[in-house]
C-alpha cells in the first residue's frame, strides 16, 4: 500500500511539474512572437517616414498608413 501511495505522489508531482514547464514555454513563445511583431511595426513606420521625407507619398497617405500600423501595435 505504501508503494502505491508513493508511486501516486511521484506521478502527480511529475504531472504538475510538466504542466508548469509547458506554460512557461508557452509564455516565452508568446512574448517572442509579440516582440517580433512590434519590431516589424517599427520597421514599417521607419520605412513609411523615409518615403514621406523623400516625397514618394503625400501627407494624407502618410497619416492614413501610419494610423493603420499604429492600430495593430501595442507600443506605437
Amino acid at each position: 500500500m505504501k508503494t502505491y501511495a508513493a508511486t501516486l505522489i511521484v506521478l502527480l508531482g511529475a504531472l504538475f511539474t510538466g504542466g508548469c514547464a509547458f506554460l512557461g514555454g508557452a509564455a516565452v513563445g508568446a512574448g517572442a512572437a509579440g516582440a517580433g511583431y512590434e519590431y516589424r511595426s517599427k520597421q514599417q513606420l521607419d520605412r513609411l517616414k523615409e518615403d514621406y521625407e523623400a516625397g514618394k507619398i503625400t501627407r494624407e497617405e502618410y497619416d492614413r498608413r501610419k494610423h493603420e500600423i499604429e492600430g495593430g501595435s501595442v507600443i506605437y
